[in-house]
């Protein structure tokens, strides 16, 4: 059986992102086909896949490629993704000596798609802000994006925006609404936003709530968070909560 799509069979971009949880190989070919054709939310899926390898050989430079495709004809996410691949590395020359310059396009590809109103654009632009890679250390400007996108909807940047305002850092602190923050971010599924919301419920003395929140940070954290949140719990005082260090070491291994 041929899972090649004839012409008249493109499919539309919400469909293609549907297909690709159920038939990877299958989505990858539906989708060459309907960027061949115009497509650009297909264009923008073809760059994701050919970036991860998700049901088609992974190619970092052609991933590039069609990211610049559906970003010059104004992809929001796309254009982000451009961004994520000079921020990166991916599919571009990794010399040291041009970090920098790569960081800054990056911060322009960031800038274009937040301005348009793109939440994960405001996020990686306000990282950048925050750091001082590419750009001139800016918290007011990287607290005033995140803001943004949290009141987006971003779960990550409800997260930073929690700590901004628990750290009082370019902003009078205000731990009631950075508490409100983390536990927004959590009930959307960022780990990192659980793992905040549990801090503050175990300063509250309520562990059996903060145990429940670190279960749900422990599954979906990555290997950098499990490394550092482990250690982190490793000194906690109550019994509970240190238990939990070595189930989150263990997920490191």
């Amino acid at each position: 059986m041929s899972f090649l799509l004839r012409r008249e069979e493109v499919l539309s971009g919400e469909q293609l992102s549907a297909m690709l949880g159920e038939s990877p190989a299958r989505a990858a070919q539906a989708i060459l086909l309907a960027a061949g054709e115009g497509e650009v939310e297909a264009q923008a899926l073809l760059g994701q896949i050919l970036l991860d390898g998700q049901g088609i050989a992974q190619d970092q430079a052609l991933a590039l490629r069609w990211f610049g495709i559906a970003a010059g004809r104004g992809h929001l996410m796309a254009r982000n993704m451009l961004g994520r691949c000079h921020e990166h590395g991916w599919g571009i020359a990794a010399d040291a000596s041009v970090a920098a310059q790569h960081y800054r396009i990056a911060a322009q590809h960031y800038r274009i798609a937040a301005e348009a109103g793109l939440d994960w654009a405001m996020y990686n632009l306000a990282n950048l802000l925050a750091t001082g890679r590419g750009v001139v250390v800016d918290h007011l400007q990287a607290l005033a994006l995140y803001r943004r996108a949290a009141e987006l909807g971003h779960a990550k940047s409800m997260n930073l925006l929690g700590r901004y305002l628990e750290e009082g850092q370019v902003c009078p602190a205000d731990p009631l609404a950075a508490r409100e923050w983390y536990r927004r971010s959590a009930e959307a599924g960022d780990f990192r936003g659980q793992f905040s919301f549990a801090a503050v419920l175990a300063g509250e003395g309520r562990i059996d709530e903060a145990v429940v929140w670190l279960e749900k940070a422990l599954v979906g954290g990555n290997l950098n968070f499990l490394r550092v949140a482990s250690q982190a719990l490793a000194s906690a005082v109550d019994p509970k909560i240190q238990a939990l260090a070595g189930r989150y070491a263990l997920r490191c291994q």
